[in-house]
């Protein structure tokens, strides 16, 4: 395993870490997170990511409990959480949003879920427009000198908005934001590589990549449709299977197939060069894989080696024929 610095922090977390989104008590259970858990640790991750809104909460008891069970050493390994949308279907005003009692409710929350006494990394997990963004500067650092989060970022956030977290920052003599959670693959990139590059320079500001297969279009798998056991089948994620069938979802999928064939040229798997691409740019700390299955980790956490004899000419190849059909 490869480990980088969290931006300009002097936290090292690995190339290649695991999340929990849409797949922990949706799709795998206890004894399965458990197992995956257990693999992803011995090929070296060491952050596991997480959310309140995943699964209402279940994800990390789910996690949590497989964590329990393994027992590793608490210092070898992070775990985040994220805030915003709340844990149940239709929350209340005080369940959702930035405001302190929600960022302070939702951490507590989550330390019981996961079964710790801290956080590693605690995100906003979308920017709230009727939250002042020093409010969130403030809760976040009383969290820290708490001791219940070690560092706070976001995610999705723009980069104005994340400048404007530092400026209250700075005048306060607080900590800013460490890092950002965008999602970025081959689909969708501009938003990483043009708008934040003035917050990367000026902060020096960590990622933690999200969707690096673009909700798995860039494994291949939906090129013949999509399989029973797909994500876009589970309830509450059809928003996901609609931008599939669009007509923009179909058009990445015909690129997708392209990639296919540049993987195979390589003797890697698709997804293995997708996630081997995005290890390749600049400012990517980590990219979070996601997995329903142990086949499907191992697979994913093959790209290390892929990245590793990357040539700059494959990823100009892969670009060019994805550029249509990016954002």
């Amino acid at each position: 395993m490869q480990y980088r610095r969290l931006g300009r922090s002097g936290l090292k977390v690995s190339a290649l870490s695991f999340g929990s989104w849409v797949t922990f008590s949706n799709q795998v259970d206890r004894k399965r997170a458990e197992e995956m858990l257990a693999h992803a640790y011995a090929a070296g991750v060491n952050f596991f990511d997480n959310a309140e809104v995943y699964a209402h909460g279940q994800s990390e008891l789910v996690m949590g409990e497989a964590l329990k069970r393994l027992a590793f050493d608490r210092d070898t390994w992070c775990v985040s959480s994220k805030v915003f949308f709340g844990r149940v279907m239709e929350p209340r005003p005080t369940q959702r949003g930035l405001a302190r009692k929600h960022l302070m409710d939702a951490c507590y929350a989550a330390l019981r879920r996961l079964q710790v006494d801290y956080l590693d990394l605690y995100f906003c997990h979308r920017p709230d427009p009727d939250t002042p963004i020093e409010e969130v500067v403030r809760t976040m650092n009383t969290l820290i000198a708490q001791g219940k989060i070690l560092y706070w970022g976001t995610s999705e956030w723009s980069a104005a908005e994340i400048a404007t977290a530092h400026a209250h920052a700075l005048r306060l003599g607080l900590e800013g934001p460490t890092m950002e959670q965008p999602q970025y693959n081959l689909f969708h990139r501009r938003r990483m590589e043009i708008e934040y590059a003035p917050v990367f320079s000026e902060y020096g500001l960590g990622t933690t990549i999200w969707s690096p297969l673009a909700s798995g279009i860039l494994s291949g798998k939906y090129a013949d449709g999509i399989p029973p056991d797909s994500r876009f089948n589970v309830k509450g994620y059809e928003w996901l299977r609609d931008r599939i069938e669009s007509e923009r979802g179909r058009a990445q999928i015909q690129a997708a197939s392209e990639v296919a064939t540049i993987a195979r040229q390589l003797d890697a798997t698709p997804a293995q060069l997708a996630l081997a691409w995005c290890l390749a740019k600049p400012n990517v700390s980590t990219v979070i894989l996601g997995a329903s299955r142990l086949s499907q980790l191992e697979e994913n956490l093959g790209a290390l080696a892929v990245y590793e004899r990357l040539d700059p000419s494959v990823i100009e190849r892969l670009e060019a024929l994805t550029e249509a059909v990016a954002d």
